[in-house]
């Protein structure tokens, strides 16, 4: 069976899609009449839509520019993406959602913001100066069946920060930090630099942290003194940050698939890489209790809001004095923030920023505001203490069967070659030029090559006519390719399936690693003129019929 009818196998999915319904059902039945009510929307995100709960996982890609944003997307899928383009200059300047679709299409971003089965509709009001620089790209990649990705804009540097982009970038990377399941934060070694526009970046993440993945990009550049030394230097600049007792952790790493550098470090470039990968290889598998925990995070602020919606609007006087009496209140809201919490028992993190809160306060007309319905707030206490404890099962039941569900990205097969578990692969089929034929040739276009390619064999000692997967393994390590690609590479040459490789396999996984070397893409599957001779009776036997 393909992945790719693995993972869209009803069984599979059966309980992530019931407690998302749940879910769904909750927030209409529960939450939302409460957020109408104190218009929550107006100081906060817009309500919650359908998409915003069936939506596959997203991944949200930021950085200064020349860290690797685009490269590491690339990696991850292993295939260009349209309108993409890698250089040291500031090359991605607009927001790009990568998502699958049967064919390849550019969508731009006034055309999707009115899809409602994308998680987008609420964009509008950014206005065109950003929708202008917004894209949906949808293309047939596996990894595209399971999650999302953002590329973003690179974040300008100390000497670009006067450029105007002629939006709220901070506003916008806040709306798409409340709906992401990962944000990968992208630094490069060889420039760590923490400019204007990038702490307030920072600031648009606040309360996201538990979402916020760091990674120390192009690591195998440096020494692994220097290395030492920037890290540190990262370490601290994150700590003055976002001043949190806590340490974020930060992923060392050389996100792409070209040969890397032998480095002093690179046994642990290659164990970071695997801990980062299999972290996004779990989203699909979290997705439920992700959106459940930023329902309860929503629930608790809606509560906090309208708490103070309704102290504002009891402390107005009804005729006079009210533009002054305003005017107070907002310069009183820290203390009245400390007197709901020890009238009301509401937890002091509930609260939203409390400068922020001024500044929308102050465009606000008081007199709508409206005071605590009592059977809104009962309805908002039993979500918190009843309802969502009643999802507890179905989670439960998800979490025991977590081990059938698939992977993304091949993790298990980072850094080791089983003989176990074979599955399909998310890379899309590029072959080399003079390797182009039709399906039913009986040329194998490894042949020509092969004299060379059993020195190499026959050098490794087989036994019995093969050699074993930990033989190879030494060997393909040399060429200093990504663990992840050596893999990938593996699969496909193992033809027979059996965990070793014969005189005509091994040759088949030189030729791969070579077109690699030269920059081609991995074919997704084995094309029929690469299946070598003695193989092709049993593959063309076992494929369904």
């Amino acid at each position: 069976m393909s992945i790719r009818r693995f993972w869209s196998s009803p069984k599979t999915l059966g309980d992530v899609n019931v407690v998302t319904e749940e879910l769904k059902n909750l927030y209409y039945k529960r939450l939302l009449p409460i957020e109408k009510h104190y218009s929550f929307h107006h100081f906060h995100s817009p309500s919650y839509e359908d998409a915003d709960f069936d939506n596959k996982p997203m991944v949200l890609v930021m950085g200064q520019y020349s860290t690797g944003k685009t490269t590491f997307i690339r990696y991850l899928l292993e295939e260009e993406f349209p309108g993409s383009r890698v250089g040291p200059e500031p090359t991605t300047d607009c927001f790009t959602a990568l998502m699958y679709g049967e064919e390849e299409r550019v969508t731009p971003g006034n055309a999707i913001t009115v899809d409602p089965k994308k998680p987008f509709r609420n964009l509008d009001p950014f206005g065109n100066s950003f929708l202008n620089r917004f894209q949906c790209v949808q293309m047939p990649n596996p990894v595209l069946e399971r999650i999302s990705i953002i590329d973003t804009p690179g974040i300008l540097t100390a000497a670009k920060r006067k450029l105007s982009r002629g939006y709220d970038f901070q506003a916008v990377l806040r709306w798409f930090a409340e709906r992401v399941d990962r944000i990968i934060l992208l630094f490069d070694a060889h420039k760590l630099e923490f400019s204007d526009e990038l702490s307030r970046a920072f600031g648009a993440l606040y309360g996201y942290e538990d979402k916020l993945r760091v990674v120390l990009n192009k690591a195998d550049r440096v020494d692994s003194q220097q290395l030492m030394r920037v890290y540190g230097a990262l370490m601290w600049s994150l700590g003055k940050v976002f001043r949190t007792p806590e340490i974020l952790r930060i992923y060392i790493g050389s996100f792409w698939s070209e040969p890397r550098q032998r480095c002093d470090h690179y046994n642990l470039i290659e164990l970071e890489e695997e801990d980062l990968l299999t972290d996004i290889r779990n989203l699909p598998r979290n997705a439920a209790v992700r959106k459940l925990n930023d329902l309860v995070k929503r629930a608790r602020l809606v509560r906090a809001h309208a708490h103070i919606v309704s102290h504002l609007k009891q402390e107005m006087p009804t005729i006079f004095c009210r533009e002054s009496k305003k005017h107070n209140l907002i310069y009183e809201l820290p203390a009245i923030f400390t007197k709901i919490q020890q009238q009301h028992r509401v937890p002091a993190g509930d609260f939203p920023d409390c400068t922020k809160m001024q500044e929308k306060l102050l465009g606000q007309d008081f007199s709508k505001f409206k005071t605590l319905k009592p059977s809104l707030m009962n309805s908002l206490n039993k979500l918190l203490t009843t309802d969502i404890a009643s999802l507890v099962p179905l989670f439960q039941q998800q979490e025991q069967r977590k081990k059938s569900l698939p992977a993304v990205l091949d993790g298990e097969f980072l850094g080791t070659f089983r003989r176990d578990q074979f599955k399909g692969d998310p890379f899309k089929e590029m072959l080399k030029d003079d390797e182009v034929s039709e399906a039913d040739s009986d040329e194998w276009a490894v042949e020509k090559y092969k004299p060379k390619y059993d020195e190499i064999f026959y050098n490794l000692s087989p036994h019995d006519g093969k050699l074993s997967g930990t033989k190879v393994k030494q060997w393909m390590t040399t060429t200093h390719l990504p663990n992840s690609v050596l893999a990938h590479i593996w699969r496909l040459a193992d033809v027979d399936r059996d965990g070793m490789l014969d005189n005509e396999e091994f040759a088949l996984a030189v030729h791969l690693i070579e077109g690699k070397l030269d920059g081609h893409w991995l074919p997704r599957e084995l094309p029929s003129h690469l299946v070598p001779p003695s193989k092709r009776l049993s593959t063309s036997s076992d494929a369904p019929a």
